[in-house]
């Protein structure tokens, strides 16, 4: 059993490999195969019946002039001429006779179905020896029959033996399949087209695009309720993202109105040890705020716009530089796509800030390759082992056990690079950097 189905693997995989991929292909695959199967039915009904049939009346036609003629000149043999005039006349047959010839004695080679239909024909009706030359039969086939002192020497036309219906059909089967075929693919695509729509409708949400506000259902039955479906999915997601995005815009405002009258009494209380220490928590907490509401809030209410990656991976570049950060920046050309630049750069940012403060060397390459955009941010520091390397992502995990801010921050930096990443319709993932530290690998969809 074992090679049975490893066969049938093979061959189903063969098969499956063979099939086209998209759904218009493969609609016009159901399609033109009946179509191609009728005509293969067809032609073979053609040619076992009509085609037989046809030829052999036309054979039979011809076997009977020549008995015919035969029998005429064996009852008034004087008359040779006048016969053999009549015949190429009224039956378009080109007669002469060879006096004192002898056909050689061998059997007819049959080589088609018309030399073995006018064989088993002249066999019937005329009864004598005879050869065929059906060599140029389109044109002309000449048949020899051995007389009792004479060879009977026929040219047959061509037309007489040989029928045009056969291309006619052939003509006119080829032709409706062409139409039929024709008829079908403008009518899948127009079935396919609202898939099509619906699917880049699709892609561009998941990429935080908004969709086509007049995107409108079309097609089959079921692919407006497709259609519908999604609309509703994509109202409810759009509406608890502004819900959210509002919420947590007064909580910040509720938070920070706490914090700011700290900050206001601190800063009456005069400048001492004391008030230091408490000013600096504050700022802690502060900040520590400000990262917690951005990881909520993910990417808010913000647009997706076409702009050039490689400017604002420069212009970020080069803030950081501006700060004394050793950092070395490669964007390869221009590089345009649609992005939502606020969370973008936050995205770029933590992950320079998190190279920054681990090692003294960092490197920020942006790129295409293939279908994708890469943005890789190196460093030279001591990376993170692979077994954490997937934990470093939930949010408020960090390397650091003491969660001291000034060593590891908050934990919420790669959550929210990943979390913009995946709005785009990318993905972060973190490697061994050829520099020895970590590399941030952020690949976009082009």
């Amino acid at each position: 059993m074992g090679p049975i189905r490893s066969t049938l693997r093979t061959i189903r995989l063969t098969i499956k490999s063979g099939l086209p991929k998209t759904l218009f292909g493969r609609a016009l695959m159901i399609i033109v195969m009946p179509l191609i199967l009728l005509q293969i039915v067809s032609a073979w009904v053609f040619y076992d019946r009509h085609w037989d049939t046809v030829t052999w009346r036309l054979s039979a036609s011809v076997a009977g002039d020549i008995a015919n003629t035969i029998d005429q000149l064996r009852r008034t043999p004087d008359a040779r001429d006048e016969i053999f005039q009549s015949v190429r006349q009224n039956m378009e047959l080109d007669i002469t006779l060879l006096q004192g010839e002898i056909l050689p004695n061998q059997e007819t080679e049959i080589s088609s179905q018309l030399d073995r239909l006018l064989a088993q024909a002249m066999n019937e009706r005329v009864r004598r020896p005879f050869i065929i030359d059906s060599s140029s039969f389109r044109k002309q086939l000449i048949l020899q029959i051995q007389l009792k002192d004479a060879v009977l020497n026929v040219v047959v036309p061509g037309s007489r033996l040989f029928s045009s219906t056969t291309y006619i059909f052939i003509l006119w089967m080829v032709g409706t399949s062409l139409v039929l075929f024709a008829v079908a693919s403008i009518f899948m695509r127009n079935q396919v087209r609202p898939i099509r729509r619906l699917a880049r409708a699709v892609e561009s949400f998941g990429k935080g695009r908004e969709p086509e506000q007049d995107f409108k259902a079309e097609g089959a039955l079921e692919v407006r309720q497709a259609a519908n479906a999604f609309n509703l999915m994509s109202e409810r997601i759009r509406r608890q993202i502004r819900q959210r995005t509002d919420m947590l815009s007064g909580v910040s405002h509720d938070l920070r109105t706490p914090l700011t009258r700290m900050k206001l009494q601190l800063a009456m209380l005069g400048d001492s040890p004391e008030t230091q220490e408490l000013s600096v928590n504050v700022s802690e907490m502060e900040k520590m705020i400000q990262d917690y509401l951005t990881f909520a809030r993910g990417e808010g209410g913000e647009k997706s716009i076409e702009c050039d990656l490689s400017e604002v991976v420069k212009d970020l570049a080069a803030t950081w530089q501006a700060s004394g950060i050793a950092l070395d920046c490669h964007a390869e050309g221009k590089i345009v796509t649609w992005l939502k630049p606020n969370a973008f750069r936050r995205c770029i940012d933590n992950l320079i800030a998190n190279a920054s403060r681990y090692g003294s060397q960092v490197w920020l390459q942006a790129g295409k390759r293939g279908n994708a955009i890469e943005i890789l941010v190196d460093d030279n520091g001591p990376g993170i082992p692979e077994q954490e390397r997937e934990d470093a992502f939930r949010p408020f995990y960090r390397l650091d056990r003491s969660r001291n801010p000034s060593t590891g921050g908050t934990g919420l930096g790669l959550s929210i690079s990943r979390d913009v990443a995946r709005t785009h319709g990318g993905e972060i993932l973190l490697e061994t950097s050829p520099h020895g530290g970590l590399r941030a690998r952020v690949r976009l969809p082009i």
